[in-house]
């Protein structure tokens, strides 16, 4: 998942990556590569769990499961934008409606379907990285 070119910056606070996926091996295989790729990673199986997460890093990343039993995953970034938690979000859903695009594009999280075939994602973490100097 290293992207080439890409240089952490020495003496850079901690940034962490919160998963928020119901699917157990989704999660474990998540966590496991963005760890193998020097990220700090916590993991949450419903919403309900992450809203209620005490306190997160001022740097970060919420990559978030948009189907997942109760509370969806934009109900969840809507929480916790309530309480003034603006860490960077990527949803990840499979066939997104309409409706959840033109959500997600309102409060500016990118969507990426599933399956993660591609780098995409480990790309929209190291962006909103600010350890990483991405040279072009």
């Amino acid at each position: 998942m290293s992207s080439p070119g890409s240089t952490p910056l020495p003496g850079s606070p901690p940034f962490k990556v919160f998963i928020l996926d119901d699917d157990a091996d989704l999660r474990a295989a998540l966590q496991f590569s963005l760890e193998l790729d020097g990220f700090t990673v916590e993991t949450f199986a419903t919403g309900e769990e992450l809203v209620q997460q005490a306190e997160f890093p001022e740097i970060g990343c919420l990559v978030v499961d948009y189907r997942l039993p109760g509370m969806n995953g934009l109900d969840a970034l809507d929480q916790l934008r309530r309480r003034q938690i603006r860490l960077p979000a990527v949803l990840i859903t499979t066939q997104p409606r309409r409706s959840v695009r033109q959500r997600a594009a309102a409060i500016g999280v990118p969507i990426i379907e599933k399956p993660l075939l591609s780098n995409a994602l480990s790309e929209h973490i190291r962006r909103a990285d600010p350890r990483f100097f991405n040279h072009p």
